[in-house]
C-alpha cells in the first residue's frame, strides 16, 4: 500500500495547484512573469546579472503604473485648462469683434458729421 499514497499525495496537491494558478493569473503575475522572460530572451544583449534585470523590469513594472495614473491625471488636468482658455480666447475674439463694429460705427457717423 505504500506504493500508492505517494499517487494519492499527488492528487490530493492537484486542486491545491490549480487554485494557486488560478490566483496568480487573476493577480496578473503569470501575464508579468511572460513578459518578462519574453523580454529577456528578446534581448539582444544579455545583461551580466540577470536578476538585477529582473528587478528592473519588475519595478519598472510596478513604478509605470503609479506614474500612468499620475500622468493620467495630469492630462485631464491640461485638457480641462486648454479648454478652459480655447472658451477665453472665442469670448475675447467676439468681445474684440463687436467693439471694432462700434468702433467702424462710430467712425462713420463721424465721417458722415464732418460732411
Amino acid at each position: 500500500m505504500s506504493q500508492n499514497e505517494p499517487k494519492v499525495e499527488i492528487l490530493k496537491d492537484i486542486p491545491r495547484k490549480e487554485e494557486f494558478q488560478k490566483y496568480l493569473e487573476k493577480a496578473g503575475v503569470i501575464d508579468q512573469l511572460t513578459k518578462l522572460l519574453v523580454s529577456l530572451y528578446e534581448n539582444p544583449d544579455r545583461p551580466e546579472n540577470a536578476l538585477d534585470y529582473i528587478r528592473n523590469f519588475l519595478g519598472a513594472s510596478l513604478g509605470q503604473n503609479d506614474d500612468s495614473k499620475e500622468l493620467q491625471g495630469r492630462i485631464a488636468e491640461l485638457e480641462q485648462q486648454n479648454k478652459e482658455k480655447d472658451d477665453e480666447i472665442a469670448q475675447l475674439k467676439q468681445q474684440l469683434a463687436s467693439q471694432n463694429k462700434e468702433d467702424d460705427a462710430n467712425k462713420d457717423e463721424n465721417d458722415a458729421n464732418q460732411e
